[in-house]
């Protein structure tokens, strides 16, 4: 079985965004405007890029990733790997042509199929309605986190606000930098 990560920036009430900030939020854009940038902070995101073997994504986090992503030197193994978006309305005229393989998954069921296939690790970027959704059905195996010390109130969540069991989490490895932001990866305990 495939693990399925989901890796984000959140403050520490939880709002994830996207690193170049989202129209719309009053904060938006405060994981570069209000921190100190330290370089080894992100190293984790190096790291993702070369263990993942997938991505996976909401539709609206690909329609912000794909006009931008293929053309960006960094996210080179990124743009080479298949993607896979899940979503009930986009199709495949939506997709762009220059972000190599991507396929459109339309329900959680063919998300759970595609974990039980071979191959490594899939990575969620952005996508919060879809974090919810998957976190809902039980399809997140860890999460990866740089936890940014403010406190922002509104915005988008990470995690899901629905009434369920109780979901364990062991911490398997963490850091502390000297901008405040800390790194948490999860393992989801079954």
């Amino acid at each position: 079985m495939r693990t399925l990560i989901s890796t984000a920036f959140i403050s520490l009430d939880g709002v994830m965004e996207a690193p170049g900030g989202e129209p719309g939020y009053r904060n938006s854009g405060w994981t570069f405007k209000d921190i100190e940038f330290v370089p080894e902070a992100f190293e984790i995101k190096g790291r993702e890029q070369q263990g993942a073997t997938a991505v996976l994504m909401g539709r609206a986090s690909y329609e912000a990733f794909s006009p931008v992503w293929p053309d960006m030197e960094e996210f080179a193994r990124y743009n080479a790997m298949p993607k896979y978006v899940v979503s009930t309305t986009l199709t495949e005229g939506d997709l762009v042509t220059n972000w190599g393989e991507t396929a459109i998954l339309r329900s959680l069921d063919e998300v759970a199929a595609l974990k039980e296939t071979e191959g490594g690790p899939i990575i969620v970027h952005g996508s919060a309605r879809l974090n919810h959704d998957l976190s809902d059905a039980g399809l997140i195996d860890r999460y990866h986190l740089l936890v940014f010390p403010l406190l922002l109130g509104a915005g988008k969540r990470l995690f899901s606000a629905t009434d369920k069991d109780t979901q364990k989490l062991k911490l398997v490895a963490h850091d502390v930098y000297t901008n405040g932001l800390q790194k948490q990866i999860f393992d989801v305990v079954r």
